[in-house]
């Protein structure tokens, strides 16, 4: 799942393909942009902004893709053959002599003038992995509405940019607090710590092939995608829920018994009472 520290390996990855180098293919397809021709340009830089990517091409254009949950971007070289998914998915291709970069299933893809990045990225909060990190204002911008569930503060981009639903989760876990906890609830020792922890996670995996929270050799994460299996700190079955409107799909794990605070009551077995509620209760 694309966060802020795989959006950085992939802008490394298209940094060290493309960069100083003259496109000799280029091919946007999606219909607003399929007439562009990019070809005898160089690409001066690929730049992470977030979840955002940044592809800065010679002339003042600029081509920004955002991943969403699945969307990659492939490097191949010379005759190689390519392997991300089926023709269809393929939204972007971007060749030189010896690499060639292909973006599947990209929701997101424009080409606009690099005088205009702003228009793209400019309501990101400050970037946990960019050189305009600011714990202060992080920290502020999600304390701006206390009522709001720490969760959804965490993912929502314009208070601090390059959390998902696995880091989401990991915070809340290390913080000992559930994801349904408001902000303005979290005390005060919690709150001080979380801008440098987001940060350590992130900076900590930037460079990793493998997402790694808890130092483990065994265990790559505390509560991310182990329901119904035992915390590690515990031994309690950890739960999973979706946070936030029902739009897009938000998988939250957390302890019941580690992390205190709101949290949605358990679904019941199959064979008792046909209800399920979703009402938040409090956990010890």
């Amino acid at each position: 799942m694309p966060e802020g520290d795989t959006v950085y390996q992939a802008a490394k990855r298209l940094h060290g393909a493309l960069a100083g180098k003259v496109l000799t293919r280029s091919d946007l397809r999606v219909p607003r942009y399929a007439t562009a021709d990019l070809t005898g340009r160089t690409v001066l830089d690929v730049t992470p902004r977030g979840k955002h990517l940044l592809t800065r091409i010679e002339g003042g254009l600029t081509l920004h893709s955002h991943l969403k949950m699945d969307g990659a971007w492939k490097i191949y070289a010379a005759g190689q053959r390519w392997s991300g998914g089926p023709a269809h998915q393929i939204r972007a291709i971007l060749g030189t002599v010896d690499r060639t970069a292909v973006g599947y299933r990209l929701p997101v893809l424009e080409l606009l003038r690099t005088a205009d990045e702003q228009r793209a990225v400019g309501h990101l909060g400050p970037d946990l992995l960019g050189p305009d990190w600011d714990p202060a204002t992080a920290l502020e911008n999600l304390l701006r509405d206390p009522a709001r569930p720490l969760g959804e503060a965490l993912l929502d981009q314009r208070n601090l940019a390059g959390i998902g639903n696995v880091f989401k989760s990991e915070l809340c876990f290390l913080l000992q607090v559930t994801p349904w906890l408001p902000v303005g609830d979290l005390p005060a020792e919690q709150s001080a710590r979380l801008p440098a922890l987001a940060k350590r996670l992130l900076e900590a995996n930037r460079e990793r092939p493998a997402r790694n929270t808890t130092g483990r050799r065994e265990s790559n994460l505390f509560v991310y995608g182990r329901a119904p299996r035992p915390c590690l700190r515990c031994g309690t079955p950890v739960r999973v829920a979706d946070q936030g409107d029902g739009s897009r799909e938000r998988p939250t794990y957390w302890c019941p018994a580690c992390q205190w605070g709101p949290a949605p009551a358990p679904v019941p077995a199959p064979g008792r009472a046909n209800h399920r509620s979703t009402r938040p209760r409090t956990t010890n």
